[in-house]
């Protein structure tokens, strides 16, 4: 049962990864691959504030948290793109948008996990110490 989880949750981050590139690419028509760079920000941040928050009050089954984690924030992130992405810039001579892309995902990705975790703790304790 749980590979049906994974598998059908994966099956939505993937989409939601393919329509925010859509949406990224109608708006924002810059060689910055903006759509990767958002999905790994959006999912780093959603997969420190569920581990910390939502799976921790125990209130979603385990199999769950693990579609969840696992397969849907998982297949929102990339690192295939985000590597492919950075090859191709440097392949076409972008070697600053190529260093920003890899500094900013690294560091940005690094920033809003931490981002997340921290409003989940604190919303775990407000939590707790309602008694809920």
């Amino acid at each position: 049962m749980i590979y049906i989880l994974v598998g059908a949750a994966g099956m939505v981050g993937a989409l939601l990864r393919y329509y925010l590139g859509i949406f990224a690419g109608g708006w924002w028509d810059y060689t910055f691959p903006m759509g990767t760079f958002l999905a790994n920000m959006i999912g780093s941040f959603t997969l420190g504030y569920v581990t910390t928050y939502i799976f921790q009050m125990k209130k979603i089954h385990s199999m769950a948290a693990t579609a969840i984690g696992t397969g849907m924030i998982g297949s929102f992130t990339t690192f295939s793109t985000f590597s492919v992405e950075t090859v191709d810039l440097l392949t076409h001579s972008h070697l600053v948008l190529a260093l920003v892309y890899v500094l900013g995902s690294m560091f940005g990705g690094l920033f809003m996990s931490w981002a997340g975790f921290t409003i989940g703790k604190q919303q775990l304790n407000l939590y707790k110490r309602k008694g809920v």
